[in-house]
């Protein structure tokens, strides 16, 4: 982006809430289903059928209200929002308008969220997107287009979708993919979605706008759609901010529009002039009554989970973690439940923080499985990393015993018992050795003592060959040096 130009980016993030049941019918969430096997005269749209509030989805709602800092309204409505396309049966949408159930909140961009290529120069450190509204509303159905015709399913028609709008704060495409990043880790945390985006369960429209530095008013809004992933996202802004400028360099005009991103061609294309809100001729449905919050509130706050990023400030501080090493473990709510697991109670919280990261990580990853499948017990990770910083065993023979844990599931002790890993730490037996190599090597002593301090690593290396291994490097180190001064 040209250095006299900004961009101004808002995102409509629309979540399928987790709920068993659709949002103002009966009929089951269930993803993958034979077509248009889950559906009723209601989500039909059918003459005579009327809805029935799905309480779940408010809780949930308000949940993500709470956990993103928004004002929860003590009376919210719901709207018809009309418009004819052919995923909408009863032409129109049961949506939120004018009282939705969250206002305001923030969602915070921290470091890790932003794509890896872009965390060393972020541009706004600590930044935090301001929210608009949060409302709830009631999916469409699904179309497939094929050669020559088009099939929609009604599985998806009305599960329960929640719209997270955000202010138009966003400035760069790494901070959209941050925001996302964030927003995502936030619901998965809630337990409101699993947020997957590959089945549909959070779709994001994109607004964009650019103008000079010194204009103060805002250019035209133009939404994009068809973004399928984050990275898509932050693709698509690269380009349209980019297509943009162009545009306005060349002295063209740019209009509201609604543009499709096409990620095989890297490009957005021209859909639709954007509709307004008039446009959409909202009025309160009258099938459905206000709810007033207060009613379901109190259990709500009861379920509010620690945040990640509550999560990620604790770890730093509880345990004395870095700010990189809370972040990737608070990045995963069940990796962060393993390691406090293990890390309870343990000395050296930070060595345990290193074998999650690092050994238990890459055993996980080459064996395909899960941390709730890791055949490593979180107190047998503790037990090891005790062994190894009291010395007892080194730590080339730590991550030996540690890939037989993996593949076993044996406890360490057990692990170390049986090779015959315990290290040597009598301090006597350990001087003996010593003693015995130093007078087998009175060249390499001599050079020691002549100033070429090095030497004494060929001495330790012949103590340690010595003793089979099984000399504590560290008590080796320390005798040689007193032996030798």
């Amino acid at each position: 982006m040209k250095s006299d130009y900004t961009a101004t980016i808002g995102l409509e993030v629309h979540v399928q809430l987790k709920t068993k049941s659709k949002m103002f019918c009966g009929c089951a969430v269930a993803y993958g289903a034979e077509p248009n096997v889950h559906t009723c005269p209601t989500c039909l749209g059918l003459p005579g059928a009327l809805p029935v509030m799905n309480l779940e989805a408010l809780k949930l709602t308000a949940l993500t209200g709470l956990m993103l800092k928004c004002q929860i309204a003590p009376v919210c409505k719901f709207d018809r929002k009309n418009y004819y396309y052919p995923d909408m049966p009863k032409n129109y949408q049961i949506s939120q308008y004018d009282l939705p159930i969250c206002e305001r909140g923030e969602v915070p961009l921290y470091d890790l969220a932003y794509p890896k290529d872009a965390q060393k120069s972020i541009a706004n450190p600590g930044k935090r997107v301001r929210l608009i509204r949060i409302h709830l509303e009631e999916d469409v159905a699904k179309s497939f287009h094929f050669e020559s015709s088009t099939g929609i399913d009604f599985n998806r028609a009305g599960t329960p979708l929640m719209e997270i709008v955000s202010q138009p704060d966003i400035e760069l495409p790494e901070e959209a993919f941050a925001y996302l990043t964030s927003l995502k880790q936030a619901l998965i945390y809630g337990g409101v979605s699993d947020a997957d985006m590959e089945k549909g369960q959070l779709r994001c429209d994109v607004n964009v706008s650019v103008r000079k530095r010194t204009d103060a008013a805002y250019g035209a809004k133009i939404e994009l759609k068809n973004l399928n992933s984050i990275s898509g996202v932050r693709r698509a802004l690269a380009f349209e901010i980019n297509r943009q400028i162009e545009a306005l360099e060349r002295g063209e005009t740019l209009r509201q529009e609604t543009r499709r991103w096409d990620d095989d061609l890297g490009e957005t294309t021209l859909m639709r002039t954007k509709e307004s809100a008039h446009d959409y001729r909202y009025f309160p449905d009258p099938d459905l009554l206000p709810v007033r919050t207060e009613v379901f509130l109190d259990e709500v706050r009861s379920r509010l989970p620690e945040t990640p990023w509550e999560k990620r400030e604790r770890l730093e501080k509880d345990y004395g973690l870095s700010a990189y090493d809370a972040g990737v473990l608070a990045d995963d709510r069940p990796l962060s439940a393993y390691f406090e697991a293990a890390a309870r109670g343990s000395a050296r919280p930070k060595s345990v923080a290193n074998y999650v990261m690092n050994d238990l990580l890459s055993a996980l990853g080459a064996a395909g499985q899960t941390v709730e499948e890791c055949p490593v017990r979180p107190e047998d990770l503790k037990a090891l990393v005790t062994l190894v910083d009291e010395g007892r065993i080194n730590s080339k023979q730590g991550k030996d015993v540690f890939s037989e844990m993996f593949s076993t599931g044996v406890d360490p002790q057990t692990i170390v018992r049986r090779k015959g890993l315990q290290q040597e730490s009598d301090l006597g037996a350990i001087e003996a050795l010593c003693r015995e190599v130093i007078a087998a090597n009175p060249k390499v002593v001599e050079d020691y003592r002549g100033g070429k301090s090095v030497s004494i690593n060929f001495l330790k290396g012949q103590v340690m060959k010595l003793s089979k291994g099984k000399a504590n490097p560290a008590l080796v180190g320390e005798t040689l040096q007193r032996l030798l001064s």
